[in-house]
């Protein structure tokens, strides 16, 4: 008997000695209100590994034993998950977050609001400004403008037979410049959404001190390849980046210390 159990523990500690060495690709799913949700981030933080839910709240990402998995999302309580043996057998983890709720220690309620938008419009005291519908009129309904795109359209745009003004710009080289500026703008544009939305988990797990972290932004934004990032748009893609501009940065830092 006493044989067949040191077998039995020889035995477990081969498996989790296997386990602590090897990696494995596990599948789960993260459930909200029973329902599945996409776009939550999933970072090994043991192992700095990230991903991110699909539209299933599936994901897959590489754990060993012992391995801390971090779900976090801006509207969600963030979660964390320890790799234990069970997870690592079965390969399968299922998560379910809940929902932030600010509470208020007060409420004023003056006008009654419905939750019916136009009814709530009649019911405030919000004064509508008068527009093009009200007087009839075509109007543009789309996303604004910015200066640059406002004038770049009037750039390349003109009446007549033979439109002068898009010739005079083209030659004049007026209509490059402006275009360089819309792409310059949208370029910045981009590189605020990725500070304000992946710059805290990025920094996290990434070690820069908080000085020096403006410059290693626009270091990134001279890269060729930061175009092609804004136009994916995707957070994993993303992080990989800044984390392989983040190592030749800290090279190029201490090239000007030596």
């Amino acid at each position: 008997m006493e044989r067949i159990r040191f077998c039995c523990t020889i035995f477990t500690l081969l498996v989790i000695s296997i386990c602590n060495a090897q990696s494995v690709e596990i599948s789960g799913k993260v459930i909200v209100d029973d329902d599945e949700i996409e776009g939550i981030h999933v970072i090994n933080k043991t192992a700095s590994k990230f991903t991110i839910t699909k539209e299933n709240g599936a994901f897959k990402i590489p754990v060993k034993l012992n391995d801390t998995l971090l779900f976090s999302a801006i509207k969600y309580k963030p979660k964390e998950v320890v790799v234990g043996i069970d997870i690592i057998k079965s390969k399968i983890l299922n998560v379910y977050l809940t929902e932030l709720v600010n509470e208020l220690d007060e409420v004023v309620v003056g006008k009654i609001l419905t939750g019916n938008l136009l009814s709530d419009i009649e019911n405030s005291d919000a004064k509508r400004e008068i527009n093009f519908y009200d007087l009839g009129i075509p109007g543009y309904t789309g996303k604004p403008l910015t200066q640059s795109e406002r004038r770049y359209n009037e750039a390349v745009t003109g009446g007549g037979i033979v439109p002068l003004n898009p010739i005079l710009n083209y030659l004049s080289g007026r209509t490059k410049k402006l275009k360089n500026q819309m792409k310059i703008e949208r370029l910045n544009d981009c590189l605020e959404r990725i500070k304000s939305n992946l710059s805290v988990t990025f920094f996290e797990y990434n070690e820069l001190d908080e000085d020096k972290r403006a410059e290693f932004f626009y270091y990134c934004l001279e890269d060729e390849e930061f175009s092609t990032i804004c136009q994916i748009k995707n957070d994993i893609r993303t992080l990989e980046f800044l984390q392989s501009k983040l190592e030749s940065y800290k090279i190029n830092l201490q090239l000007k210390k030596d």
